[in-house]
């Protein structure tokens, strides 16, 4: 069966979630930033297994899978953290403790979320290691994905860090909600006496997208923990039996897969263009979007419609007796 639907999508995400970049890397919302980055990168991974493995399994280019299996690993960390960063960030500023914003406290945010939308998933990168049973698995029409051998180390290293940042960050929104409600008659009054580059419609559009982002996330996170359990777990015997023949890769043909699987596996896929189209909505219609789409929009008038009415009347005026 062909999804001619998945590349499309999986570039359309891509493209969208691109679009809200500008304004977020010029306020250094590093959280932001590697959230629009994580997002954007499993987008075009996506889009380019579902080309690639249209209606095939072949290992056509395995150095390929090897590193965007690990990315694709590393995501899952990475969008949880993000969102907590976020909602970190908000909790501090609506708080009635009274915060820094100079260059140094600036400088040192950045960093903070810095190692923690890209350092800490990294480290858990290398650690899938070791729940690494095979190279990795490449499933008809989705291309390749990471191997996990399901155990109790899987579970620990996996599934119960990507849960606890969850729940972390469900605390860090619910206090900052608070906030703004035992402020909201002041609100606006308080952000801006912090000297944050927040306004009250961008701190309400952060935390509902980290809000819809997070539940979403925590949701399928725990659905795909309980699905992979219910089948049992492996035993984990010694280092050297787990990753016994690691140099295998599973291939799946679509009509050797389980319906009920199978079904699964698309939730999981469509997760990412979902989320992607999740946070244009929030971003890609704000004010900042707005702005940023009449600067476009003059700019086109500018450079490009005036020049092709010039260009048009150059023709006419060489082209009369």
């Amino acid at each position: 069966m062909e999804y001619p639907e998945l590349p499309f999508f999986s570039f359309l995400a891509a493209v969208l979630v691109l679009i809200p970049l500008p304004w977020h890397w010029r306020a250094r919302n590093i959280a932001t930033v590697s959230l629009i980055i994580w997002l954007f990168l499993v987008d075009v991974v996506y889009g380019i297994n579902s080309l690639i493995w249209n209606e095939n399994v072949e290992n056509a280019a395995p150095v390929w899978c090897d590193i965007t299996s690990k990315i694709i690993v590393g995501a899952s960390y990475a969008l949880p953290l993000a969102t907590l960063c976020i909602c970190k960030h908000l909790e501090m500023v609506s708080s009635s403790r009274k915060v820094s914003f100079d260059y140094a406290d600036r400088r040192h945010r950045m960093l903070f979320e810095a190692f923690m939308c890209f350092g800490l998933p990294a480290i858990f990168m290398a650690l899938h290691y070791i729940v690494q049973g095979h190279r990795f698995d490449i499933f008809e029409n989705t291309g390749c994905q990471a191997a996990v051998y399901i155990s109790i180390p899987a579970i620990l290293i996996i599934w119960l860090p990507q849960l606890l940042f969850s729940v972390v960050t469900m605390i860090y929104a619910t206090i900052a909600i608070y906030h703004f409600i035992h402020r909201r008659l002041i609100f606006a009054s308080h952000i801006q006496n912090t000297d944050s580059a927040l306004t009250t419609n961008r701190y309400l559009r952060l935390i509902a997208m980290a809000f819809t982002e997070m539940i979403w996330c925590t949701t399928l996170t725990s659905y795909n923990l309980y699905n992979n359990i219910t089948g049992g777990l492996r035993p984990w015997t010694t280092w050297a039996d787990v990753h016994s023949n690691f140099l295998r890769v599973d291939q799946f043909l679509e009509m050797a897969i389980p319906p009920d699987f199978r079904q699964v596996m698309m939730l999981f896929w469509w997760a990412m263009p979902v989320s992607s189209f999740i946070f244009f909505i929030f971003f890609g219609f704000g004010e900042e979007a707005r702005k940023e789409y009449i600067k476009i929009w003059q700019w086109s008038k500018e450079s490009i419609l005036r020049r092709s009415e010039k260009e048009m009347a150059s023709s006419s005026t060489s082209g009369s007796p």
